[in-house]
């Protein structure tokens, strides 16, 4: 099985430009035979609280309708993050469109101090299954709760997918985190994250991918929009950098 991390740099937001290029990431990723590829925390668009009143949709979106024919005729797996509307508020969500299946819904459960301002607490979907792996998904904060990677192990996901916005200042921590959690609990682990500004934060990149031993065997830059691709099975890694005027 091939996972892909995008590492993007996010239009504030601005939902059908971040749209154009997501496609041309996963473009990317179904040329290098990709069985599912996984955006930043609210990718589409941009970590921005103070926007997601008039920004929250749901999963039946028709401007991401694109994605679900994208994924039907290449067989992948597409997560793209998107502020949801729920009955309590607004969500943090993961939209995960999969091969001729209805959408669901991944939502942070888990909010980092201050996101209840804007957000509720959503709810975590179960490990997916597919091609005989178990996938996990976590949303940024979430990873630090131990609670919350325990439920996954306990579920028996050997793929930890976390989907995150983390800044310069925090990205490191985050990167030590995750690598803990791949050794700890035996699983192929990846991290897609932002460069650029979104909200507040000066985002780090540093997108990453650690097998199972914890070793960190991919990394994308802190400046550059880009893909990174891993077979877990053979632990080989495909990694593509675009350059700073991608957008242009």
């Amino acid at each position: 099985m091939k996972i892909c991390i995008a590492q993007t740099k996010p239009i504030k937001g601005d939902i059908l430009k971040n749209i154009e290029n997501h496609k041309k990431l996963i473009n990317l990723a179904v040329q290098n035979h990709a069985d599912i590829i996984v955006f930043p925390e609210l990718s589409l668009t941009g970590y921005e609280p103070e926007l997601v009143k008039k920004l929250a949709t749901t999963k039946d979106d028709k401007r991401i309708d694109e994605f679900q024919r994208i994924s039907n005729s290449n067989s992948i797996i597409i997560g793209i993050g998107l502020p949801t509307k729920s009955e309590m508020g607004i969500c943090i969500s993961m939209i995960l469109l999969q091969p001729n299946k209805s959408r669901i819904i991944y939502s942070k459960k888990y909010l980092h101090p201050g996101e209840e301002n804007y957000f509720v607490s959503g709810k975590n979907l179960n490990p997916i299954t597919f091609k005989n792996n178990k996938l996990a998904f976590a949303i940024c904060y979430e990873t630090s709760i131990r609670e919350h990677v325990e439920k996954a192990f306990k579920n028996g996901a050997n793929v930890y997918v976390a989907s995150v916005l983390n800044s310069i200042n925090g990205v490191d921590k985050d990167i030590n985190r995750i690598s803990d959690i791949s050794k700890k609990y035996k699983m192929t682990s990846v991290m897609s994250n932002f460069v650029g500004k979104s909200g507040n934060y000066d985002c780090a990149g540093k997108s990453s991918i650690w097998n199972n031993k914890g070793q960190l065997i991919e990394q994308l830059d802190g400046s550059n929009e880009g893909i990174a691709i891993v077979d877990i099975d053979t632990e080989k890694t495909i990694k593509i950098q675009l350059e700073k005027n991608y957008h242009q």
